[in-house]
């Protein structure tokens, strides 16, 4: 019995002992559990807690695409470029919680009080509309039947399903019920569809610009009738100046385009907002666009929108400067104009189309003046009219002709072919049964320096730097791989003085040149006077400005400042920042090598023999330049380019300024020197205008002279 007893009690103590064991375990377990959870919790307030609180702020505070004005864009006097025009506008702004119902009975309700144009609505519209109106009728367009066999098909998604219904449904509505709308319906349409288009919580606009004082007083006070209407002010963007590069903005119909569509929305962009769409607008677009309100709508337990506060207000973009002189512009665009038309009119000129200018500062790449215009036949009137194509500056390529032989010097000099001062003689030049010539010299014998070459453009001296540097009398193999070098060299060479190269510039579209494939001794002679690879206006401006200046490649800008928005469009705001000189590289020739091609470029417009003789003959100012021609083709006839780069003053220089009209005669010899005309002109334009404002007092805070920048020294 006893013995029982002492069993059924160490029974009971394993019993309990293993209780307590679970118990603890329990115990511990829950331990365990609540120091993991006070562990995570910790790490989620303090840790992750910033993180946690930005996503929840992105999930709140939503950008509101409200109509702030772009910036506006001022030339460098201050004159406004490109403004902004207020206009009475109507908006509507949807909630998530929205219904199509509910945006029908306010469309019906404005239809009443404004008058909507219903030229943009198209046939998936109507479709739409019709599906709207007629919810009973559409159901039947897919017959139960059809739908069950649709459900049989288990590689459908429910979405998918319900989109090939939808799909049926709106290829069966028929033309009488498409055409079925009153006028009346169909001005409910339109107001409806710019509704639907825009982003919940976003302001639509409704109907901009041509709202009537009489439809905004109405409406504004009927506000509380009518459930995500506004009346507010919009703005149109407005060019004072012709100038393409200025480029253009979509409208809210356009919105953002189609080709960049990613990338606006991947910044926040709505698909209804104004972009720039080329040159300036779309270049800077950054600076231009503005802010958006930005505000957070506070939600009570359904989701519905209770409040909604603003975080943050819109603001205007930034205003931009230009380097830009308007009023120079305007004038040099008048020359180039009408020289154009005259020579239009004048003999031989079946191929001319377009003429170009650029002048800046070549100590600090400040474009003062980009003039591109090309003459077109008007097919109603039969008369000549004049277009701008100040882009064409720096996107239409040609042959430049003897304006490079500045560049194919100082390359000898580079290369060790020729020294400074050499004089070598001109001579014609057989090569593969080919006589090349200088134009001054037919048959003879005539020796030139270094300086004569460039004033009076002598081809042969270019020629001999060439065959040097192609050492065209070693063995056939070497010759060729000479050949090739010397291409290489003259390339890498013209490229470090922006020639077959982009400038730099601030603006999208810029074409670097065209380079030919050949690598003949021909050919390499053609291409050491400008005969073959083809450049921009600009590139030649740039160029030029880099012998000017003493040998600094400078990228052109068309930027000067950035400032806070003006109040008033006269008074400028406030200095951001000012752009620097861009400087990309300085040419391997020294200070002495410089300044002679610079004196056989002074020799061309003084010389007694120099191609442009007299250039500015009697003035208190003087220069330095280079004239070229080009053999060309257009429309597989030859034609002739001419060109003219140059500086002024010669000492100290402000200005440099390139010319090229492509294409001016169909018949050699058969034309004027209209690019030293052109050229000439400007110049004294410029300085008639400087002399004009040296006399005057500013009268307008932020306007600065029309050449401000110290030239530019070795850092």
């Amino acid at each position: 019995m006893k013995k029982q007893m002492r069993k059924a009690d160490q029974a009971k103590i394993r019993q309990r002992k293993h209780i307590a064991f679970r118990m603890n375990f329990l115990f511990f377990s829950i331990f365990v559990l609540f120091s993991l959870l006070i562990f995570r919790l910790g790490y989620l307030q303090i840790v992750k807690g910033e993180d946690y609180s930005r996503a929840l702020e992105k999930t709140e505070e939503i950008p509101v695409n409200t109509s702030v004005p772009r910036g506006r864009i001022f030339d460098r006097m201050g004159r406004v470029l490109v403004d902004n025009d207020p206009k009475n506008a109507i908006t509507y702004t949807k909630m998530t919680s929205t219904s199509s119902a509910d945006m029908l009975k306010v469309a019906e309700q404005l239809a009443v009080l404004i008058e909507q144009e219903t030229k943009r609505i198209t046939i998936g519209d109507k479709r739409d509309f019709w599906i709207l109106k007629n919810s009973e009728a559409a159901s039947k367009k897919v017959s139960q039947k059809e739908q069950e066999a649709l459900e049989k098909d288990s590689s459908l998604s429910r979405i998918e399903l319900q989109r090939e219904i939808n799909k049926l449904t709106r290829e069966r509505i028929t033309d009488e019920e498409i055409n079925s709308f009153t006028e009346e319906e169909l001005e409910v349409l339109a107001i409806y569809r710019e509704m639907m288009s825009g982003y919940a919580y976003s302001p639509q606009i409704v109907k901009s610009g041509n709202v009537t004082d009489e439809e905004f007083a109405t409406v504004s006070e009927r506000l509380g009738e009518l459930p995500g209407v506004d009346t507010t002010t919009d703005w149109e963007r407005v060019r004072r100046s012709d100038n393409t590069i200025l480029g253009t903005t979509t409208s809210p119909i356009e919105g953002i385009p189609d080709s960049r569509k990613n990338y606006y929305l991947a910044r926040d962009y709505s698909r209804n907002d104004r972009v720039g769409k080329s040159y300036i607008e779309q270049y800077y677009e950054e600076l231009l666009k503005g802010q958006k309100t930005i505000v957070k709508n506070i939600k009570d337990r359904s989701g519905r929108v209770i409040e909604t506060k603003t975080i943050r207000e819109g603001e205007p973009g930034k205003d931009l400067i230009l380097t830009i002189d308007s009023e120079l512009q305007q004038t040099l665009e008048n020359i180039v104009s009408d020289k154009l038309l005259e020579l239009k009119r004048g003999p031989n000129a079946g191929e001319l189309d377009r003429a170009f200018l650029v002048m800046m500062n070549p100590n600090n790449g400040e474009v003062l003046s980009l003039v591109g215009k090309q003459v077109v036949t008007n097919p109603e009137t039969g008369k000549l009219e004049i277009w701008d194509y100040a882009f064409g500056t720096f996107t239409a390529l040609h042959e430049a002709g003897s304006t490079v032989k500045m560049a194919t010097l100082l390359t000898g000099y580079q290369e060790n072919v020729v020294r400074i001062g050499e004089t070598k003689i001109d001579e014609p030049i057989r090569i593969g049964g080919i006589t090349k010539r200088s134009l001054f010299n037919q048959n003879s014998r005539v020796a030139v320096n270094d300086i004569e070459a460039i004033g009076r453009s002598s081809n042969v001296y270019m020629f001999k730097i060439a065959l040097a540097m192609a050492n065209s009398g070693s063995s056939s193999q070497d010759s060729e791989l000479n050949r090739k070098n010397a291409f290489d060299t003259f390339r890498q060479s013209f490229a470090s003085f922006g020639l077959g190269t982009k400038t730099g510039i601030d603006l999208p579209g810029e074409s670097g040149g065209l380079i030919g494939d050949s690598n003949s001794i021909g050919i390499l002679l053609d291409l050491s006077i400008g005969q073959y690879d083809t450049y921009t206006t600009l590139q030649l401006a740039q160029y030029v400005s880099t012998i000017a200046n003493g040998g600094y490649r400078i990228a052109p800008k068309v930027l000067k400042e950035i400032r806070e928005p003006s109040e008033d469009g006269e008074i400028l705001g406030p200095l951001i920042q000012e752009i620097g000189v861009n400087i990309l590289n300085r040419i391997q020739n020294t200070d002495a090598e410089i300044d002679q091609v610079k004196r056989g470029m002074h020799y061309v417009y003084y010389g007694s023999k120099g191609t442009a003789p007299n250039q500015f003959a009697g003035k208190d100012y003087d220069g330095a330049g280079k004239t070229g021609t080009a053999q060309a083709f257009s429309s597989g006839k030859p034609t002739i380019n001419l060109s003219h780069v140059g500086f002024s003053p010669y000492e100290n220089p402000e200005i440099a300024y390139a010319v090229v009209i492509p294409n001016i005669s169909t018949v050699p010899r058969g034309y004027t020197y209209a690019n030293n005309q052109i050229a000439k002109e400007a110049v004294e334009e410029y300085y008639k205008l400087k002399a004009k404002r040296a006399g005057e007092e500013t009268s307008t805070a932020g306007k600065q002279p029309i050449i401000q920048a110290p030239k530019v020294e070795p850092e």
